[in-house]
């Protein structure tokens, strides 16, 4: 399968598959089968449908998967085993991949059905080069999602550039009970893609955990404390991460409907 395509945008654009083979829940999480498909093997097959990636590979520091990839024609590309995220492990990967890229877009390698317009959303907002850093967000449609700690909320500015993202709701809405809060006003989930300016990748891998990264064990506050502006764009498209092997009943019922 090949892992390029002809999109006409000025920029040259790497799409990374960060798959860990170890995790604590779910060993062995990207090789799990999917009505005869990997997991890793299903993201991988959705983001070559994006028509805004130059290339995908997979960045991998386990030789199960490379291998498994290679065998189904993916690219992939091997990566060092301590990385402390996938951020890290995407500017190895950039490095290695041969190319002088403007961005990077970090593709969640537990999310099978990723749709491919997703991440041609998230590149649209790349093309006169200057975003720095860039994400997706979705509204927030009931107040048991609201207030899940899970899912995190994020607040923008006028220019659709983030404020804060937390755990909590933001912002608390004075005057109106909890349980109605997203009937009056417009609240925002993270979709978790995200695209890096490849000189702006460079220098977030370099930055040390930062107290508010730490508070929130949420990585793009580090950036956002340094000064780094992340650009903000809606989805309609919901995110379905597979976190624990009970996940994949429900991700096969999400495939089945299609």
């Amino acid at each position: 399968m090949p892992a390029t395509n002809n999109d006409s945008s000025s920029q040259t654009i790497l799409g990374v598959i960060p798959a860990r083979y170890a995790s604590t829940r779910f060993p062995g999480k990207p090789l799990a089968d999917i009505l005869g498909k990997s997991m890793i093997r299903r993201v991988y097959e959705q983001s070559v449908a994006s028509k805004s990636l130059t290339k995908v590979v997979v960045a991998t520091d386990d030789q199960r998967i490379y291998d498994h990839v290679k065998d189904f024609g993916g690219e992939v590309i091997m990566t060092a085993a301590n990385h402390p995220s996938g951020t890290d492990r995407c500017q190895e990967a950039l490095v290695k991949a041969g190319m002088n890229y403007k961005y990077v877009i970090n593709i969640q390698g537990d999310e099978p059905f990723i749709d491919p317009s997703q991440i041609d959303l998230l590149a649209g907002i790349l093309s006169d080069g200057s975003v720095e850093l860039a994400t997706l967000m979705i509204p927030v449609t009931d107040s048991q999602l609201l207030f899940d700690k899970g899912e995190v909320k994020v607040v923008v500015n006028t220019d659709m550039e983030a404020l804060y993202f937390s755990r909590m709701p933001i912002p608390f809405l004075k005057g109106h009970p909890e349980e109605s809060w997203h009937e009056h006003h417009t609240y925002f989930r993270h979709v978790g893609l995200y695209a890096y300016r490849a000189d702006i990748l460079e220098k977030i891998t370099r930055l040390q955990p930062s107290l508010l990264e730490k508070a929130e064990s949420l990585e793009q506050l580090r950036w956002l404390e340094n000064g780094f502006k992340i650009k903000l764009a809606i989805t309609s498209f919901d995110s379905h991460c597979i976190d624990s092997p009970e996940d994949i009943e429900r991700a096969l019922r999400l495939l089945k409907r299609g």
